[in-house]
């Protein structure tokens, strides 16, 4: 039995092109939010740098895997890099950017029945937010990870997971997907287990069958860690450790050391006293001080930093702290979330971090701490000796300048997206398909903020990443999909009677036992 095609033999993009052109307010959004990408590469020629930019480029260079953080995305980088041009990255993210939109818009109309007005409202924080687009600018690892995870979620949520449409294989790409977003930024790792429940869920709930659910499950959860072993075994073979990095324990000690107090933690190893503060927790800096600066009781280790001692320490520290003060964990994790629904964009976490999120009025100076192949910096090394510093040219500078002063989306708007979202999945329950799918992106957007504040500290850029899975949630939640009845081929009896079999009851989007169809929740226009 096949099951024929809601859109015909038309291709995924043939398809989606046509869901975009049928739609004139969202094309018109797609073209303004193109020309502002391109005012930015024409106004900061051709990137911008932040402060792990450089560490990314190094990496790029030499291949020598940096040990505090993952470096999927300088592998990205170093694919590259025959090309010898950061415009190439930036436009590259530019465009991920714009797909991250399109991908939103047409999962919502074409699986959910999204309405268009609203389906494109949805997608106007990753167009149009000015950090948004900085962030595509900047030789940074965010707007690959979005891109990855957002295109892992809309290959799940295409259609239904059910037996007999190689549920298998869409969960394994996904999964692919997935473990490479985790390497790309470590705060993406959560969202595989996170992903790994949910399929287990809905088919469980869509009563696969076992031969998919244990095919799907396997496939998901292999090409899952594919990436992640794969990228431990070669950090194990430069650094003596399978990991991905060495400095999660650091960054965890750093969360804890803004309330732990050791009077607290009972008989504390020798090791770990001197981990200790004597400053009283209301008068500490911020939780990144005991990574970066001299006040750390880390700094008391040679360096490098991220090393296997100080790491192994800093998570032992962490681990006593929080289980001695597991109420003043809670609140830091709480009061950092927090910060990402506050209406103003404050100055945080110091003004010389906050700048590098800004288009500025001048080219940021080049760093020469990573020289490789002969050439001052590892930056111009990538370019076969061209000069990195950014080119900052009026009047296309000054335009997209002033934009971002004025057009960005304020953190409390973000939070009534979460909320409108949640209640989104209360007023679709009893349409159960198309609230189990709607979690999806609701939680990951959660997760992506509560993740790094649970194990290091807020920063604005994780805000702007999560941002478009809590709207996808709410175009999801807030469709008006229909049951449409598809045409079935009789042709294939054998098949027709395999898949039956696979199939042991009623699925959620299903009807009530109806042997000759199979109904799926699909958008009016993809009849």
């Amino acid at each position: 039995m096949r099951v024929m095609p809601a859109v015909g033999q038309r291709s995924g993009v043939k398809m989606i092109a046509g869901l975009i052109g049928r739609n004139r307010l969202f094309t018109a959004f797609l073209v303004i939010a193109a020309l502002l990408r391109a005012d930015a590469e024409l106004g900061y020629r051709w990137q911008s740098w932040f402060n792990d930019s450089w560490d990314y480029v190094d990496t790029a260079v030499t291949l020598n895997l940096n040990p505090a953080r993952a470096s999927g995305y300088s592998l990205y980088m170093w694919l590259l890099k025959p090309f010898h041009s950061f415009a190439l990255v930036t436009i590259s993210q530019h465009l991920m950017g714009l797909a991250v939109a399109v991908m939103m818009y047409a999962l919502a109309k074409r699986r959910f029945g999204c309405r268009s007005w609203l389906a494109a409202a949805m997608t106007l924080p990753v167009l149009f937010d000015g950090f948004e687009i900085q962030l595509e600018h900047l030789i940074m690892s965010d707007t690959l990870f979005l891109f990855l995870a957002m295109l892992a979620l809309v290959i799940l949520l295409w259609s239904p997971l059910r037996a007999g449409q190689r549920t298998w294989v869409r969960c394994g790409v996904a999964g692919l997907l997935l473990g490479l977003s985790a390497i790309v930024r470590s705060t993406g790792l959560p969202l595989v287990p996170l992903f790994g429940l949910w399929v287990l869920l809905v088919l469980a709930l869509n009563r696969a069958g076992w031969r998919t659910f244990i095919a799907s499950a396997a496939a998901f959860g292999v090409t899952a860690l594919v990436p992640n072993v794969g990228y431990a075994a070669w950090f194990d073979s430069q650094h003596g450790q399978f990991n991905t990095s060495e400095s999660a324990g650091v960054f965890l000690y750093s969360r804890v050391m803004t309330f732990a107090e050791c009077s607290k933690m009972g008989q504390l190893p020798v090791d770990l006293l001197s981990l200790c503060s004597t400053v009283p927790p209301d008068r500490r800096p911020l939780a990144q001080a005991y990574i970066w600066t001299a006040a750390s009781p880390l700094a008391r280790f040679p360096s490098p930093k991220f090393a296997p001692l100080p790491n192994s320490l800093g998570e032992q520290f962490a681990v006593k702290a929080i289980e001695a003060q597991p109420l003043a964990y809670a609140r830091v994790v709480f009061d950092d979330t927090w910060r990402s629904f506050g209406w103003p964009r404050t100055v945080f976490p110091n003004a010389e971090t906050y700048d590098e999120y800004l288009f500025g009025y001048h080219s940021v100076a080049v760093s020469n701490a990573h020289p490789a192949d002969g050439y001052p910096s590892s930056a111009q090394a990538y370019l076969a000796g061209a000069s990195p510093r950014t080119r900052v040219v009026n009047p296309f500078a000054g335009a997209i300048r002033i934009y971002q002063r004025y057009v960005w989306l304020p953190g409390t708007v973000y939070g009534l997206v979460l909320v409108a979202g949640l209640a989104g999945l209360f007023a679709a329950r009893r349409r159960r398909g198309t609230s189990v799918a709607a979690l999806l992106p609701w939680a990951t957007s959660l997760v992506l903020i509560v993740a790094p504040a649970a194990t290091a500290e807020f920063d604005y850029r994780y805000v702007t990443t999560a941002m478009p899975f809590a709207c996808l949630a709410v175009a999801m939640a807030f469709g008006r999909a229909r049951r449409e009845k598809q045409a079935v081929s009789a042709a294939e009896p054998r098949r027709a009677a395999g898949f039956a079999r696979g199939l042991t009851g009623r699925g959620l989007d299903d009807g009530p036992g109806d042997a000759g169809h199979d109904e799926r929740d699909l958008a009016p226009d993809a009849t």
